[in-house]
């Protein structure tokens, strides 16, 4: 492949500092525990960085394992409550939830967007998909299903209960800080258990912002959130005797933590990790479709996704075409921050360790002669803004195949038949994602099949639906967000029998 641009990227900037966001806009920088906000026991704080800017919008307390003992204790306590709440009482208090969040839409994108760097775009599509999770789980939690009552032993009748598991700890990643959110406390108040939430220590402000639009329709205790270091709160969470499980969205290392700390009290672990999407395209494929498809699966959230499409495997007869028609669409990536427009389409990375960490596998790809089609670069100016880059020419098995990048970057490698094809898309230590391109239906049918992923598109990436499950294979961790399977992660079932003989 050949095709190459030397079109430099640049930032589109806001006209005006400080447009999206006023003081009044931000949460009570605190705890919230047993239905009210409160200073941390630890008395340290950490800066909240807008990454568009790389100013401070506030501090927020870095919690201690005293401060989640606290909020656990008081979870414990409403949980009692809470579970004998029918569920359509449940339920109604959810379509409460969503109406408010409904309400409070425009400031929750504004203050998405300002903590994240995230195009406005994208953060509208976090808080619709935010509103939608509890309207969802709000009608579900009324329509669970188990096997009928019966006499599976002679005179006696079994009976199956769906049950809360007790109070459940989550921890959420800063690349969709609202949205994950929604994913876990939705199917955890749907189910009967109480949580305490302890989001990334980057971006916090629409989790507090959640519990205070919220306050006034959940009882004291039934959510609670600490902020603070995964080391610290986090690894207290993990530990707590008294949490029934705790659930992840985070790196693989992080779920590794995770799922230490949660062995020695035997506690259930829901992980959902990273991801390492092969976008296998054949040579009877729609090639300009897929690549309008990237466009927006590769470079969506500025490509940090978990789901992200971001290595590319299609065969070396279409190779050349593909990649010309890819190039086009990056070409046309509108970069800025989110107050300079309504059409930008990629940010800033979320902050200045993570901007190092993707510079340096562009770095690392340029020494060992990986060819740049378009990007590889930093932008300059302020803000962790990287060119959105595609390489091409990338040999099977060198670390940008094989890692999460998590950034703007799109690989692609080429193979010759669909055998080879399958075994290199499988040939990744994460299985969350991955989508085929083909127009034969057999093809597409059977490969699909063979793909050790736990969702699979077919002529399209990174589509996502309430009623149809999310979770990986392999290192990509285990457990199931959205649909009903969430709400069965979040409760255990309960064999009852009697004896009815006479």
């Amino acid at each position: 492949m050949t095709i190459s641009t030397d079109r430099a990227a640049t930032v589109r900037r806001a006209q005006q500092a400080g447009t999206l966001i006023e003081s009044s806009d931000l949460p009570p920088t605190q705890h919230y525990i047993d239905g009210s906000f409160r200073i941390s026991l630890a008395g340290e704080t950490i800066a909240v960085v807008d990454p568009s800017t790389e100013e401070v919008i506030a501090d927020t307390p870095d919690g201690s394992a005293e401060d989640v003992d606290q909020a656990v204790a008081a979870a414990v306590t409403a949980q009692v409550e809470w579970v004998r709440l029918v569920p359509k009482a449940r339920s109604e208090v959810l379509h409460r939830i969503a109406d408010r969040l409904a309400d409070n839409a425009d400031l929750l994108v504004r203050l998405e967007s300002a903590n994240t760097g995230k195009p406005l775009a994208v953060s509208q599509e976090d808080v619709d998909g935010t509103i939608d999770t509890f309207r969802f789980m709000a009608g579900a939690l009324r329509a669970t299903t188990t096997m009928a009552a019966g006499d599976y032993a002679e005179n006696h009748l079994s009976v199956i209960l769906r049950e809360p598991l007790g109070v459940i700890g989550v921890i959420t990643p800063w690349n969709y800080p609202l949205l994950m959110a929604a994913w876990k406390i939705a199917p955890i108040l749907a189910a009967g258990n109480t949580v305490v939430i302890k989001p990334s220590e980057q971006t916090p402000l629409t989790t507090l912002k959640f519990a205070e639009l919220v306050a006034d329709l959940l009882p004291p205790g039934v959510l609670n959130v600490v902020t603070g270091r995964g080391p610290v709160a986090g690894a207290r969470l993990a530990a707590h005797p008294d949490i029934a499980m705790i659930a992840l969205t985070g790196s693989v290392r992080s779920g590794q933590a995770v799922a230490r700390s949660a062995a020695d009290t035997l506690k259930r672990v829901h992980l959902e990790l990273g991801g390492k999407a092969p976008v296998v395209i054949f040579e009877d494929a729609d090639l300009k479709a897929a690549a309008a498809s990237l466009r927006v699966a590769g470079y969506w959230n500025s490509g940090q996704e978990c789901g992200a499409a971001c290595r590319v495997l299609v065969h070396a007869s279409v190779a050349d075409e593909f990649v010309k028609n890819l190039v086009a669409e990056v070409e046309g990536l509108v970069v800025g921050e989110p107050a300079a427009g309504d059409d930008v389409e990629v940010g800033p990375l979320v902050s200045d360790a993570h901007f190092n960490r993707v510079m340096g596998y562009l770095d690392r790809a340029a020494e060992r002669g990986i060819r740049v089609a378009i990007g590889g670069t930093a932008i300059d100016g302020s803000g962790y803004f990287v060119a959105p880059t595609v390489l091409v020419d990338v040999p099977e098995g060198d670390e940008c195949t094989r890692e999460e990048i998590f950034g703007p970057v799109v690989t692609v490698e080429t193979f010759s038949d669909e055998d080879e094809a399958v075994r290199r898309a499988n040939d990744v230590p994460l299985g969350l994602s991955a989508s085929v391109w083909t127009e034969n239906a057999r093809r597409s049918h059977d490969v699909a099949a063979r793909l050790d992923a736990g969702t699979v598109w077919v002529n399209s990436h990174l589509v996502l639906a309430n009623e149809v499950p999310w979770g990986g294979f392999k290192g990509s961790g285990y457990g199931r967000d959205l649909s009903i399977y969430a709400l069965d992660d979040f409760s255990r079932t309960k064999h009852v029998m009697h004896n009815h003989s006479r």
